[in-house]
């Protein structure tokens, strides 16, 4: 990265499939299971991208921006905050993911 960026610019705005595995330990054995079973995954499988589009649409990614306290947080540090703080059950976050995976497998299948 140039160094006349900001410090700001270097921030990602989208929870990316690299960052999966610091989620592993943060909710129970079912989302423990899946996070570890897709953190060894490319991050181009559509498994990977799926998580990442559950962890982005709970996180609330969409409405990030770089100058805001999420984004110098850092991505793993918010989605391990929404993680925590999601109310729902493990359950429910992996109905999300296959709500999630659908919707990527959809996307990657020609028509």
């Amino acid at each position: 990265m140039p160094k006349h960026l900001p410090a700001y610019a270097k921030y990602d705005l989208l929870f990316s499939p690299q960052r999966i595995s610091a989620l592993k330990d943060i909710r129970g054995r079912k989302w423990r299971m899946l996070a570890s079973m897709v953190a060894e995954l490319p991050e181009t499988h559509p498994d990977a991208l799926a998580l990442s589009l559950t962890v982005i649409q709970l996180s609330g990614c969409e409405t990030c921006e770089k100058d805001s306290y999420r984004a110098q947080l850092g991505c793993a540090t918010c989605a391990r905050r929404s993680l925590v703080s999601f109310k729902g059950s493990d359950e429910a976050l992996l109905r999300d993911f296959e709500t999630a995976r659908k919707k990527i497998i959809a996307h990657l299948t020609p028509p």
